[in-house]
């Protein structure tokens, strides 16, 4: 594909997505948007976690989750019109995944081959793809937040330099405590520097919102940290988490309790193992090894939280496991179940994000994030098993040779 095309496609996304803000009906709501404006306004009255957003969500009022820091961040916003902001936002979020997809080419590919002209195109091409993609595109429909903190996390691994990347994880995981999971990476690595440096920025975040609004600090960190319940509706087939996805099929919330801690501990083993697969030279598979655990762990990770499934499509189809027996299926797995953006389409039969008994066949598709992310880990491990053998067949050929040699030698010589 030629640039110029890449380009057009590119723009007409952008156009398509700007008419449909500033021309239908719903293109403004960007509910999340509003609380982050309207919500860090409330730091003037120290009542940012009263407040609630409820007006395109009646049967939800939407509270302000994020920690102090976001607040702080997201406070100079509610000086501007908030068209403005929208347009701004959705512009920065069309930057912000280009730099995605440039920064997985350059992690899969290395610096020097991504930056030539042709994976250059790829970038442009996979960016207006990936904005059709049901995490980015609900990203976009609700003005979240979501690409700027997987750009941050890819800046921060891209860098060699631990100040920079521990600064960038600490900072989003201020903004948004989720992304905290990306220091796992870097323990993987073993970058220790960086992950001393990323826990001591995420506690200058912590430090500055007590020092400048400590009642809510104390009222965040002290009481509403691990409230689950105030995010959302955990059943929401919304919330492709271990956790939703269970709650889901067994018709009750599971909570934090047995069930889910098992589920963590089967997830746990099968990441490890499946990290074990990979090369150590391939960074991009041992950042979405983290990233996915992170989905599957949390209590709350709503389909545009996935957005770590557009590198993941990278990584299978351009990767070094790219001519494995089933990496273009998992692909293509993942390409059709969020171009049709399954739990959009799941959320029509639904009756309410708050009821979580429902038809057995709709809680199993509801799973379809987690399941994917089982298959694909089942993959890999089938493929390090394959790799194994492959590699003890060999040894034992060579093995074979060297003892044939030394069978003829002590003929030779009695």
């Amino acid at each position: 594909m030629h640039l110029r095309w890449a380009v057009l496609a590119l723009v007409l996304s952008v156009v398509a997505r700007l008419l449909w803000m500033l021309c239908s009906k719903n293109g403004m709501n960007l509910v999340d948007l509003h609380v982050y404006v309207d919500g860090s306004a409330s730091l003037l009255t120290d009542r940012l976690y009263d407040f609630t957003y409820a007006e395109k969500t009646p049967d939800f009022p939407l509270p302000f989750t994020y920690p102090p820091f976001a607040a702080l961040v997201f406070f100079p916003l509610h000086y501007l019109p908030f068209t403005v902001i929208a347009i701004g936002w959705l512009l920065a979020i069309v930057a912000a995944l280009y730099g995605i997809v440039r920064i997985a080419f350059e992690l899969i590919l290395g610096e020097d081959l991504a930056g030539t002209p042709g994976w250059h195109v790829a970038s442009v091409a996979w960016t207006a793809l990936g904005l059709w993609l049901e995490p980015v595109r609900t990203t976009i429909d609700y003005g979240q937040v979501n690409v700027f903190l997987v750009f941050g996390a890819m800046l921060a691994v891209r860098s060699a330099r631990w100040w920079v990347s521990g600064s960038l994880v600490g900072i989003i995981a201020g903004i948004k405590l989720t992304p905290a999971i990306s220091g796992l990476y870097f323990v993987a690595r073993r970058r220790w520097l960086t992950v001393v440096w990323s826990a001591v920025m995420f506690g200058a975040t912590v430090g500055v919102s007590f020092l400048l609004r400590p009642a809510e600090a104390r009222r965040y960190f002290g009481t509403l940290i691990g409230d689950a319940d105030r995010i959302g509706p955990v059943g929401s087939v919304w919330n492709q988490s271990l956790r939703g996805t269970l709650s889901r099929i067994l018709g009750s919330d599971v909570q934090s309790g047995p069930i889910w801690m098992v589920a963590v501990l089967i997830a746990a083993v099968l990441v490890l193992l499946a990290w074990r697969t990979l090369g150590p030279a391939d960074r991009m598979g041992t950042l979405l090894m983290v990233q996915l655990f992170g989905l599957l762990v949390s209590p709350i990770s709503w389909s545009h939280h996935w957005v770590w499934l557009l590198p993941m499509v990278l990584w299978l189809l351009y990767g070094p496991m790219r001519d494995a027996r089933g990496a273009k299926i998992i692909a293509g797995y993942w390409l059709v179940t969020t171009l049709i953006g399954v739990p959009w389409v799941l959320s029509f039969f639904q009756p309410d994000i708050w009821t979580i008994p429902r038809p057995a066949v709709l809680a199993w598709l509801g799973a379809v994030d987690v399941i994917g992310v089982l298959m694909l880990l089942g993959w890999l491990i089938w493929q390090g098993r394959a790799v194994l053998r492959a590699d003890l067949i060999g040894l034992r050929a060579r093995l074979r040779l060297l003892f044939g040699r030394v069978e003829t030698e002590a003929s030779s010589l009695s």
